[in-house]
């Protein structure tokens, strides 16, 4: 009851009351990611349901965006099932599809995994408002749940996108197995990050047949409301994110995220 007596008066001192800020993701290019991410659906590594697609077309990425925007949302976030951006073509049309998004008034987000200094500047050119990279979990952890790529390579992605003067959605994942240690030490690692991240998202793990973690646990309801005060403590400006596993909560379980900091 202390935290989260702590956690509503920081939120107070430092958001706008009742300000909700609402996000809509597309993925823009789906499955047959090269990564071996233990929680993932869409690497190819894993059998599950996910159907791949290549990139998307504008035209189907311009209705999406109008949709959202008709729908309340405010920002358009694109996802691209890759361990990073290599073909010059790709990168290029998400480059056009940033334009796409700020063109219709909505702030733009992409997560495209691990990108050069040369790529965040020229999405920060075309328009791009906040890079989403999450570190997921602890540094200590994260080698039980990835292994084609390091906890370093996350940080190193994070630091050029900050270099490039773009604002950083980079949160959590819960659910993986971690210990509470683990999440002290996520969210030590993102309050540590000079500037802090604009946001926070906090997933619950979702599990997927066909992935390692597909018989986890589900998170229980106060784990995710300690972690989201705790986050609002650190982090008293940052959008502190609801995101994956949201729809299994109850309408009483939102109230109590917003409370304690969400937004």
């Amino acid at each position: 009851a202390d935290l989260v007596e702590l956690a509503h008066r920081v939120h107070l001192q430092n958001q706008t009351e009742g300000q909700i800020q609402k996000c809509l993701l597309l993925s823009v290019k789906t499955g047959g990611c090269s990564e071996d991410c233990a929680y993932c659906a869409q690497s190819s590594r894993y059998k599950t349901d996910v159907a791949r697609h290549g990139l998307l077309e504008l035209d189907k990425v311009e209705e999406a965006v109008l949709a959202a925007k008709r729908a309340g949302a405010t920002r358009f976030c694109m996802g691209a099932a890759w361990r990073k951006p290599k073909n010059r073509n790709d990168f290029e049309k998400i480059l056009e599809m940033v334009r796409v998004v700020k063109a219709a008034g909505l702030e733009a987000c992409v997560t495209l995994g691990m990108i050069s200094l040369e790529q965040a500047i020229e999405l920060k050119e075309a328009g791009l408002d906040v890079y989403n990279h999450n570190l997921d979990t602890s540094e200590s952890f994260y080698p039980k749940i990835i292994s084609t790529h390091t906890y370093q390579d996350r940080i190193t992605t994070l630091k050029l996108a900050q270099k490039a003067h773009l604002p950083l959605c980079c949160g959590a994942i819960l659910g993986l197995g971690e210990s509470l240690d683990d999440r002290c030490a996520l969210l030590t690692e993102l309050a540590l990050l000079d500037p802090q991240p604009e946001s926070v998202p906090i997933n619950m793990l979702i599990p997927v047949t066909g992935t390692p973690l597909e018989g986890s646990t589900p998170v229980p309801f106060d784990d995710l409301l300690k972690t989201i005060a705790v986050a609002r403590v650190l982090m008293p400006k940052a959008w502190i994110k609801l995101s994956a596993g949201r729809t299994r909560l109850s309408a009483e379980q939102h109230l109590l995220c917003f409370y304690v900091g969400a937004n």
